[in-house]
């Protein structure tokens, strides 16, 4: 089990295999159609710098966690892009979109988000977590660099509300996503899902409801729901989920 509550199995070693292993359980339960794929790559967790000389570039280790790992899987950031887009056709082709990418890259590495970000255009949400932390000045150099389109919204990481609403309200006049996240060391405390309705970010990322932190949000959420009495509904809000309302 994942700290965020999500299946951790052994032995699976390959994206295609989780793939693979996602639609099988998604036909079973009935629901192929109905879903599209989110990966967070946490891609400085694989990520290393190394030198030529007097220049130095970006390298992931992709292989990192793989049993008896000899190093061969150390690729440069323009072939991870490729990497990148050879699962999203593997997926689409299997029936399941991959619909967005989170920290596919390190949050130094400018040049290898913004070259996935051109590679893919609107087709995937390239979500900015570590590369933006939040933060207006690094959301500011994400827009004019054009390297990711979309936001994971973490209070903490700038440390205020004031400052959050400002890197949303930023965000959306540029015509990104935004993703309302929790943390990996998490609480009970349900209120990252008043966030996400409260900024109408359509988007709330919480972690597998298998446990009590992670469900508390799901819950407050249905909460809301029932609160509205009609005037909103917790679901898949259709093609607009990246822009579920104006700039503001």
């Amino acid at each position: 089990m994942g700290d965020e509550g999500g299946f951790a199995p052994d032995g699976v070693t390959q994206p295609e295999e989780v793939v693979d292993l996602l639609v099988e359980a998604i036909d079973k339960a009935g629901y192929m159609g109905k879903f599209g794929l989110g990966m967070d790559c946490a891609a400085s967790e694989f990520h290393e710098v190394e030198k030529d000389g007097d220049n130095e570039y970006h390298v992931y280790n992709i292989n990192k966690w793989v049993p008896d790992d000899d190093g061969s899987g150390k690729i440069k950031s323009g072939e991870l892009v490729e990497l990148y887009q050879k699962l999203q056709v593997y997926c689409e082709e299997k029936g399941l979109p991959l619909i967005s990418v989170e920290d596919g890259f390190d949050q130094d590495d400018w040049e290898g988000w913004t070259q996935y970000t051109a590679a893919v255009g609107e087709s995937v949400q390239v979500v900015g977590d570590d590369l933006t932390v939040t933060n207006k000045t690094r959301i500011t150099m994400a827009i004019e660099r054009k390297s990711c389109n979309a936001l994971l919204l973490k209070v903490n990481q700038i440390g205020s509300l004031t400052e959050s609403i400002e890197a949303v309200k930023l965000c959306k006049q540029n015509g990104w996503g935004v993703m309302t996240s929790h943390r990996s060391g998490e609480t009970s405390d349900p209120f990252i899902a008043d966030l996400a309705v409260g900024l109408c970010t359509g988007q709330i990322k919480t972690g597998a409801p298998c446990r009590s932190e992670r469900l508390a949000k799901y819950n407050q959420l249905l909460r809301i729901e029932e609160d509205l009495k009609g005037d909103g509904k917790f679901e898949f809000c259709g093609n607009c989920w990246r822009n579920p309302c104006p700039a503001y």
